[in-house]
């Protein structure tokens, strides 16, 4: 699937093992407690649902990764090189989400996302997912502290 982008078009591909160094490096430029390189091969692994968008360059400016159960999708990890904010990739990469989770005949799309990520939150609720629940104490935070997790969901 091809998206039009305010930067040119967005391709989507599955992630592959040789993507991880790539999908590290901006995983620990956007967030203090980044998932580790286990992490994602081990989500690559285990099949679930993981893609690569790049630019027309053939660079990765973001990805998602995504676990099916039952009827509903849980969105566990979905990222934007924070050097590439405001551009639309993160708007591409939910609906890209989206429509996969469809094609897999989910119903919903689940997440969690943290209080202070308010760029994430607005995007989530422009995109039509509401806040169901709060998961406590969820996220590491500084000083050895933790962080809840606002719990979100879109119909599909």
């Amino acid at each position: 699937m091809n998206a039009r982008l305010q930067t040119g078009p967005v391709r989507f591909s599955h992630m592959r093992e040789d993507d991880v160094p790539s999908v590290l490096r901006i995983e620990q430029a956007a967030y203090p407690f980044p998932w580790t390189g286990g992490n994602f091969l081990d989500s690559i692994r285990s099949g679930y649902l993981c893609r690569v968008a790049r630019d027309d360059r053939r660079e990765i400016v973001g990805y998602f990764l995504m676990m099916m159960a039952l009827d509903e999708a849980h969105l566990l990890n979905i990222t934007v090189d924070p050097a590439l904010h405001g551009r639309g990739y993160g708007l591409a990469l939910l609906a890209h989400a989206n429509d996969c989770a469809r094609d897999k005949g989910m119903r919903s799309v689940m997440l969690e996302v943290r209080p202070s990520n308010h760029r994430a939150l607005a995007i989530y609720e422009r995109y039509g997912f509401t806040r169901i629940g709060v998961r406590r104490n969820y996220y590491p935070a500084p000083d050895n502290t933790r962080e809840n997790a606002i719990v979100m969901k879109a119909p599909l």
